[in-house]
This record gives structure tokens, C-alpha cells and sequence, in this order.
């Protein structure tokens, strides 16, 4: 059953390592699936951030897809911030995406991940990193999923379709609910994705 729904998706990565691959079938399926979404490969050069915070408020759900090379570029990380705040103020679910790198990386800066913030924070400034590092230690505590090296791309991305399909199902009965009033929260049986119960097929 194709899903649709006018809920926008922000996608948040590093275009240079998972455009070409992993965002691209991820986006595949997302139309496949009757799921709105927005990249920014689609906005105008010569467009500032603001342009971008801006498809992010337009949105009600945001994907954080943090891989080994996410903490080089400052653009996702000001993303992210954004992203975080948003998200305090109840204005977006947010669903973190580990492919192939480690949680605890992401959280603590360290490992491959790690080396490249710290490279990054080198020619930044203190109040960017503060807020770079709230945001990184903040995100990955929410309810996501994640990609090991040995596992399915194929199968893992059904999972982030599903998870989004139950977010957007709950802001859907969330949107009911303020217009019409209370209903029974056991009229939506989907879950939230929870990080420590994702499965991928092993190789």
C-alpha cells in the first residue's frame, strides 16, 4: 500500500560521501512510497543557510543521517543545531540514522567521527563548537536506527520508510486530536523506531 502524505522531511547529511549512494535509494524510496521530502541538492546555488533553516521549519519531520565524514562540514552541523532546537520546542520530530558509525562516536565525538570534528573545530569558533557539541550529544539519545558495516542497505532503508511512515501517522492522529479533540491513543499501533531494538540481516 503506497503511503501518502503532505508531511515534509528534512534530510540532514554529508552530501559528499551519501548522495550518490545511500541518500539516493533512500530518496528512491521515499517517492516510491508517496513520502514528501526535502534535499538540499534542490536548492539554488548562491542560496545562504537561512534559505535552508527555513525548508526545516517548513518541515515536520527531520532525518539526522551522521556517517564517519558528517562532523567535516560546518553546513550539517548548523543544520543540526537548528535541527536540535526545533526540536526542544516540540516543532519537529527528529529521527537519528547511524550509517555505519557508532552511537557512542556520535555522542562523545571519537573514533573517525571524532577526528574529524576536532579537525573541524580547529578553524571554527568556541560558541559554534558549544553548539555543535549539544547538539551531537543530544540527537543520538533519541529513538533511531542503525547501520552496521555488515549489514543490508537494502533492508535497513525499509526501516527508516517504515519509521518515517509512523512518525508521520502519529502527527497525523496528533493534528486529529487538536482539531476535533482527544481520541484514544490505541487507534495508532505503530511504534516509534527504537535504536536498541533495530535489526538488520547480518552477511
Amino acid at each position: 500500500m503506497t503511503f501518502f502524505s503532505p508531511t515534509q522531511v528534512f534530510l540532514n547529511y554529508r552530501g559528499e560521501q551519501l548522495r550518490h549512494s545511500f541518500v539516493s535509494h533512500l530518496i528512491d524510496a521515499f517517492e516510491r512510497n508517496g513520502i514528501n521530502f526535502f534535499v538540499d541538492k534542490y536548492e539554488q546555488r548562491g542560496k545562504d543557510l537561512k534559505n535552508l533553516f527555513l525548508r526545516i521549519q517548513e518541515s515536520k519531520i527531520a532525518l539526522a543521517i551522521f556517517s564517519t565524514r558528517y562532523t567535516e562540514s560546518s553546513w550539517c552541523l548548523d543544520e543540526l543545531v537548528k535541527i536540535k532546537k526545533l526540536a526542544d520546542k516540540k516543532k519537529l520530530h527528529v529521527i537519528p540514522i547511524f550509517y555505519k558509525v557508532k552511537v557512542e562516536d556520535v555522542r562523545k565525538q571519537t573514533g573517525e567521527f571524532g577526528d574529524n570534528f576536532w579537525t573541524l573545530a580547529k578553524v571554527s569558533s568556541g560558541d559554534q563548537i558549544k553548539k555543535w557539541k549539544e547538539a551531537l550529544e543530544c540527537i543520538p539519545n533519541k529513538m533511531g536506527l542503525s547501520l552496521g558495516d555488515n549489514s543490508y542497505e537494502a533492508d535497513f532503508i525499509k526501516e527508516v520508510v517504515k519509521a518515517v511512515q509512523c512518525v508521520v501517522a502519529t502527527i497525523g492522529l496528533e493534528e486529529q486530536e487538536n482539531h476535533f479533540g482527544k481520541k484514544k491513543r490505541k487507534d495508532c499501533k505503530c511504534e516509534l523506531p527504537d535504536l536498541k531494538k533495530s535489526r538488520t540481516k547480518k552477511l
